[in-house]
């Protein structure tokens, strides 16, 4: 199986720089093309009645999501790799999830959480694993292991 199709997803932070740099190598290595994923998570809105600041939040947040993926996108412009971006709403394991059955692998960070937080949050890593249509990469990062 040519893993030609690759999904990184993103959230801009530390934790995924390390996945990021192994789907790079990975598209170099076989000649594939990666799509930068960012998901603006709804659920932080909660029950919040829509107003001037809600919006102005989800504005910070898709320009976030933009840097995030602009990032994979320098990254691979850098070793020749074409990247394209996408900036969706929702919930982060859902769309990752209905995103996989268009790629050939999707190649993610994890924040490394143990124990109790693990137990309590979830790990959406751990979710898309479960039930992603095609196969998943995680990598740890080192600020992870600090953890």
């Amino acid at each position: 199986m040519a893993f030609t199709k690759i999904l990184v997803p993103t959230d801009g932070s530390e934790f995924t720089k390390a996945a990021i740099k192994c789907a790079v190598e990975l598209a170099k290595t076989a000649g594939g093309e990666i799509t930068a994923l960012y998901v603006i998570d709804q659920s932080v809105f909660g029950n919040v009645p829509v107003d001037t600041s809600v919006n102005a939040i989800y504005d910070m947040m898709e320009k976030e999501g933009w840097n995030a993926t602009s990032f994979v996108k320098e990254l691979g412009a850098s070793e020749g790799i074409k990247v394209d971006e996408i900036v969706v709403s929702g919930s982060p394991v859902k769309a990752i999830v209905e995103a996989s059955k268009d790629y050939d692998v999707i190649v993610m960070g994890t924040l490394g959480r143990t124990g109790f937080a693990k137990f309590m949050m979830g790990s959406v890593a751990e979710k898309v694993v479960r039930f992603s249509k095609c196969p998943v990469m995680v990598v740890k990062s080192p600020e992870a292991e600090s953890k």
